[in-house]
């Protein structure tokens, strides 16, 4: 018996030992516990114990404006391109919706119908001038010279006819509306999806709906006959005016909530300059342009206001508060000059269209202060409604963010080079072959072909009919260190640090280091082999306007703060590149250019005008150069005292070969409106 009583005392024992360790690891763990609440994480919890006691409620500032000034009587001129503006968004309850199918075809009707007509439209409109850009620049890239502007004649006038034919014109229509039923036929299925959920108590339909538009569609789909000017929008509802009466409009299943967006009433113009806000996390985030770039300031500084919570009714202690107050942003007031804004984008807008351009931008600057006074670009987009392009690349700003081989608009920048170093003058003569050779590569002159030599010319010459081997003979009087030297100086290679984001800085590795080679700096002095930012163009040739002194470019003239306080921003001298001296001589020879050489189409009746043509070939991406150009001219005006600078770039255009046709005649138009708008008096 006593072997069976030690092994059941054994067995107690057992099950003694394994009791304590259970009830040990329990109370360590709860130390453990204590431990981290306590200590560890004592603030983690003591805050939450505090927001349980308390009302935490964020204050969001005003984004600020971007504005312009205009002339106007009183104190109030200034105008808005960028502002804040309520919209409603529109949601469906669908528990509440009996009928989804007929309110998705009301809600496409009011929403879709007109806009989705528009579209495809356009779309067929656009791919039939595709076509016709296609055979344009066919004809352009490999036609002879001597039939190419009959050939395009053909061309247009067949296609002319073929849209004005009513045969076919029947036949597209009949295109249009089958594509039209198509697209409505998606959209309220897509509407129906939505709204035929039984049990969803929420679903977005449209965001940023006008006040005007969320009348009109109360109206509409209640089905009564309102005045919608009886009907006004007050504490973000809509009320019936009747008999003096205020009644709360409300629909089944259809209602609204306002909210604060951002608003460009220009819609696209200068849509590149400003930017666009996005909502990605409901806060306001400035994108690309000025909007980007001074996001912070634009946004000001949150505020809030906590209040503590009495025990048991949740009720404000209102003596018990703490506050910040939510700072505005600031406002920024521009450089631009509004009705010669509109008027530029417009007549670049109608110009790029007519020539088939792929892109294009026009930018104008004082010279003297470096002040931009108006930034277009084609094509465009409305920062309103953002989300609607194709191709996100179109938000950025080709006047900052696009790279280019020039071509001889850089031919300037070559020759004021050696007129500062005293190694030419614009009587100093050589002898031009047509062509030369370094290096084992042939360097023509783009008429070659049809010109062949020269003969013995003065540098004016050079510059009238944009000789190539006129420019690398300029280039060889410096030598390629002291030329590679000076493109620097003139700004090239750097960004010129402009209010603007995604600014890209040009390529001059072909003129890097202590000795660059003379093929490079050879094709450098044409505007071959190094690529530049139109404003980087512009600047140099505000340079040469301003007596030889380089100006930084700004947009912003002003800015305002909450409290009132002015930061105004002061021109800015970067350096002197050439001499006074040089500018004036140079400013000669560009006169010389429109009055006698390639680009009389830039001339402006009545006064002295300066600039330079070019149309440079674009590099393929299979090597080599391919039937792409781009084409440049900056020019300025008056010669005398010059009011503005102005480039004007068209990329590829389709139906004519050089610029002095396309960008020529275009900057002369713009020139011609912006004397007269400064009542510049003539001088001839």
């Amino acid at each position: 018996m006593s072997w069976r009583k030690t092994k059941k005392n054994k067995k107690n024992n057992n099950r003694l030992y394994l009791l304590i360790v259970v009830v040990f690891l329990l109370f360590s763990a709860c130390i453990f516990k204590l431990y981290r609440v306590q200590i560890t994480k004592g603030d983690y919890f003591s805050d939450l114990a505090s927001m349980q006691h308390q009302v935490h409620s964020d204050l969001k500032p005003d984004r600020g404006e971007i504005l312009i000034e205009r002339e106007k009587e009183g104190s109030d001129n200034l105008y808005a391109l960028a502002t804040n503006r309520d919209f409603a968004l529109v949601y469906a309850i669908p528990k509440d919706i009996e009928d989804p199918l007929g309110l998705s075809e009301k809600l496409y009707n009011f929403f879709d119908q007109e806009e989705i007509k528009k579209d495809v439209k356009y779309y067929f409109k656009k791919e039939d001038k595709e076509k016709l850009n296609k055979e344009l620049k066919e004809i352009l890239s490999f036609s002879p010279e001597n039939e190419k502007q009959a050939k395009i004649n053909e061309a247009r006038n067949r296609y002319n006819n073929l849209v004005s034919d009513p045969e076919w014109s029947e036949e597209r229509n009949k295109k249009i509306e089958e594509r039209v039923e198509e697209r409505k036929k998606e959209i309220i299925d897509d509407y129906n999806k939505i709204l035929d959920k039984p049990n969803d108590p929420y679903e977005p339909i449209k965001k940023r709906v006008d006040g005007e538009d969320l009348k009109d569609l109360y109206i509409y789909l209640s089905g009564e006959d309102i005045v919608r000017d009886s009907l006004i929008i007050k504490n973000g509802q809509i009320y019936k005016n009747i008999d003096g009466k205020e009644l709360l409009f409300t629909l089944k299943g259809i209602s609204h909530v306002m909210e604060s967006y951002r608003y460009y009433p220009e819609s696209d113009i200068g849509a590149h300059m400003l930017g666009f806000v996005s909502y990605g996390n409901n806060d306001p985030e400035g994108n690309y342009g000025l909007e980007g770039y001074f996001d912070k300031e634009l946004s000001g500084r949150f505020g809030y206001i906590k209040s503590k919570l009495e025990d048991e009714n949740n009720g404000l202690i209102i003596n018990d508060k703490e506050y910040k107050r939510a700072i505005n942003g600031s406002d920024l007031v521009l450089t631009i000059d509004r009705a010669l804004q509109f008027y530029i984008c417009n007549k670049l807008d109608e110009v790029a269209r007519r020539h088939g351009a792929d892109k294009g931008s026009i930018t104008v600057v004082n010279p003297k202060t470096g002040e931009i006074i108006a930034m277009c670009s084609y094509p465009n987009f409305d920062p309103n409604d953002y989300g609607k392009v194709n191709n996100i690349d179109v938000y950025n700003n080709p006047v900052v963010f696009d790279e280019y081989e020039p071509g001889s608009v850089f031919k300037a920048i070559t020759m004021a080079i050696s007129l500062n170093e005293g190694k030419v003058t614009p009587r100093t003569k050589y002898v031009d072959e047509g062509r030369t050779y370094i290096s084992n590569f042939e360097i023509k002159n783009s008429d070659f072909a049809t010109k062949g030599a020269h003969g013995e010319v003065d540098m004016n010459y050079v510059l009238e009919y944009s000789l190539n081997t006129g420019a690398i003979y300029t280039m060889d009087q410096v030598g390629p260190k002291l030329f590679s030297d000076y493109v620097k100086k003139f700004g090239f290679g750097s960004k010129t640090d402009i209010e603007l984001e995604a600014e890209n800085d040009g390529n001059l590795l072909n003129l890097a280091g202590d000795n660059p080679e003379r093929i490079y700096a050879a094709t450098a002095s044409f505007g071959q082999g190094i690529t530049v930012t139109p404003l980087q163009m512009l600047m140099s040739y505000a340079a040469i306007a301003n007596d030889g002194i380089l100006m930084k470019p700004f947009l912003v003239k002003k800015m305002i703060d909450e409290d009132g306080n002015i930061d105004v921003t002061k021109p800015i001298q970067v350096r002197r590149v050439i001499s006074e001296e040089a500018s004036t001589l140079l400013s000669g020879m560009l006169v010389n250019v429109i009055e006698g050489g390639h680009a009389k189409l830039a001339a402006v009746p009545g006064y002295y005008v300066g600039g330079k043509t070019g149309t440079a070939e674009v590099a393929s991406s299979q090597g080599g150069y391919g039937n792409k150009t781009i084409h440049t001219f900056v020019g300025y005006a008056p010669i005398e005292e010059p009011k503005f600078v102005m480039l004007v770039k068209l990329d590829d255009p389709k139906d004519v070969p050089f610029s002095a046709s396309s960008a020529a005649p275009l900057f002369g138009e713009i020139a011609k409106f912006m004397l007269n708008y400064y009542q510049v008096a003539k001088t001839r």
